[in-house]
Formats: structure tokens, sequence, C-alpha cells
């Protein structure tokens, strides 16, 4: 590991001599300058480890310099060796309260040089073995946590698709819905990461379904008033087998479960919520999952068109569906089609769907 080290000091003579001694320690390189202003342009924007620096400079003062390079959060670990006369004390007390590490006193003893330069080099070599080392832990916890949270998203995708083979929909819905929803996020404004989690848990808001029996399920007619209450319990389930995690995605997936087929007016299920009372996450799901399901064909219904779709929206605008999020979902119509093309059903899962 190559040290490199700054000199600064507006005599040649000086420069050659400080020069010199540090050529005598191996693995360093040594960057000299006589122009202050030069030399702090220079640090400013250059990997450094250790500066040896004279007070004594015209136009920037040592200490000038000193203060302008610990204003700079990088390099405010780097040690500075200040160069004084012996009789200037004061100046020495103001150095330290700048942030200078040490002093080598005019004229420069060779012995004392290279001993205090020593010791910083070592000190520096230290600072920097514990940086890399920080980063090589940092990155192998990154890598860690990545691995886990890839883990926890198969999870909750074979947890979505596990619905998925016990309902009519495809795939492709769970697909679509969960884009359209993270959308509608960012065109109200949510933060990415917000975005990312409506993207992730979307998928789960039909996971309810595999505690609702075949026969209502999987019905190709109209279902009774009897079979449609069965079949509305899969919001409770869904909440219920989700709620209790630690995982965000899944909390998220129980919340989003519970509340996607409230609507704005009241009349929605299972509690009958009303306006802001229903989560912001289900008022999202609710607007894109209504929207895909109107617009894909099943078997007691064929696929509405897109005009009649927005239309339907429009009309439930304040009454199903959250007015705001509606207006959200319109402002970027153009979009919802990209998706929708995207993540189309495949000729297998269109009759699939159909039969």
């Amino acid at each position: 590991m190559s040290l490199r080290i700054a000199i600064i000091d507006d005599n040649a003579v000086n420069v050659v001599l400080m020069r010199g001694l540090v050529r005598q320690f191996d693995g360093t390189e040594a960057v000299e300058f006589t122009d202050p202003r030069r030399a702090l342009d220079w640090l400013l924007t250059n990997e450094i480890d250790l500066v040896i620096l004279d007070y004594q400079m015209p136009d920037l003062d040592g200490l000038s310099l000193l203060r302008r390079l610990r204003e700079q959060a990088d390099k405010a670990m780097v040690p500075v060796l200040m160069v004084t006369a012996d009789h200037e004390v004061a100046l020495r007390h103001e150095a330290l309260q700048a942030g200078a590490n040490d002093f080598l006193t005019k004229p420069i003893d060779r012995i004392e040089f290279q001993a205090r330069t020593r010791n910083f080099l070592a000190l520096r070599l230290a600072q920097r073995q514990l940086a890399d080392h920080a980063q090589h832990l940092a990155a192998e916890v990154a890598a860690a946590t990545a691995t886990i949270s890839a883990r926890e998203q198969d999870t909750i995708e074979r947890l979505s698709r596990a619905a998925e083979y016990r309902d009519p929909e495809t795939g492709a819905h769970v697909q679509r819905m969960a884009h359209y929803s993270a959308l509608i996020a960012r065109q109200l404004g949510w933060s990415a990461e917000r975005q990312a989690l409506v993207l992730r848990a979307a998928p789960m808001h039909d996971v309810g379904k595999v505690g609702t029996p075949d026969q209502i399920l999987l019905k190709p007619g109209r279902l009774t008033p009897e079979e449609m209450a069965v079949m509305r319990q899969h919001a409770q389930i869904g909440h219920d087998i989700l709620f209790d995690s630690d995982n965000p995605d899944l909390q998220a997936g129980a919340e989003i479960a519970l509340h996607h087929h409230e609507k704005w007016d009241g009349t929605g299920y299972p509690r009958g919520l009303r306006g802001e009372a229903i989560s912001p996450l289900g008022r999202v799901v609710a607007v894109a999952d209504v929207f895909d399901a109107l617009t894909s064909a099943r078997p007691y219904k064929p696929a509405w068109s897109l005009e009649r779709a927005r239309a339907y929206l429009e009309e439930n605008r304040g009454t199903h569906f959250d007015p705001a999020c509606v207006d959200a979902f319109l402002a970027v119509w153009e979009e919802a089609l990209l998706i929708r093309e995207q993540f189309a059903d495949s000729e297998a899962e269109f009759q699939q769907a159909l039969s």
C-alpha cells in the first residue's frame, strides 16, 4: 500500500531537504508545492496520507490552509505536521485547535523529522487498513442482507403463487396490478422506498383465497349471497396469515389483503371502513386490482374495453375509490397501458382464464 506525502513550503531549499528525507521511507511518494494555493487546490481533490506544512508562507499561511483542509470531511483524519519556529508557542496552540497533529521545529532536525514522519505514516497506514477492513465488512453485510432479502422475496412470490394456483386469475394479473399500484404510488408522490414496497406487497392481496372452498372460488357463474359471504372472508384470512410477521413486506401485504376491498363510501368489506380510515396501501391497490380485473377475461365474463373500464373508474371516483388514487392512475394512463402490454397474458393463460 503506497502512502502519499504532501510537502508544502514556499522555500524551495526546505522542500528539497524534506523530499530527500521522505525518500528514505519505502512505499512513499512525495508531492511538493511551493505555492500554498496550488497546494490547497490539489489537496482538496486528491487522496493524501500525510501533510508536512510550513506556517510562514505568503498569500495563504499554513494555519489558513489547515483550516480549509479540515473543512473537507474526507480530510478530517489526515495527519498534519506543521513546521514552526521554536518560539511560536501561541501559534502552536492555535494550530492544535485548527487540527494540526504535531509540529516540526525550524531548523528541521533529520532524526526528529524521520521519527515523527514514521510515526504518522504508521498511524495513517493503520487508519487505511481499518477503513479497508470496515469496507470489506460492510460489503459482506450488504451481500448477506441481499441474500436474505432475496430469500424473503422468493418466499413472498411463492406465497402469492400458491393463491394464484387456486384462483382462476392469471399470474400476469398479479404482475400487472402490482405495477399499476407502484405507478399510482409514484404519481401520489410516495417515496421510492414506499413505491418498491407496494410493488412487492401488492401480489399478496388475495393470498387469503387459499382458505376459500373450491366450489365457491372456482364457480363459473354468479355466487349466491351465502357464497359471496364466504368468498369475502378471504380478505380477513389473508390478513390473519400475514399480519404477525416481522417482515415489512408481509406486514404491508396483510394491510393490503384486509383493506383492498373496502370502499371509499364505506360499503366495502370486510369492515365497512370509510374514506381515510382505509389504509393508503389498500386504496391504491383497490384501483389497480379492479381495473385489471375489469379488463381481463374470466370464465364468468368477457374482458371490458379499456374505455369502459376507464369510465367505470371515473364514475366510481369518490364512491368505490379514493378520488386521489383514481386521478393519479388516469394521469399516467399511457404508462399503465405500457404495463398492460408488458405483462399481457400468454395464450395458455388466456385460454385457462376462459375455461
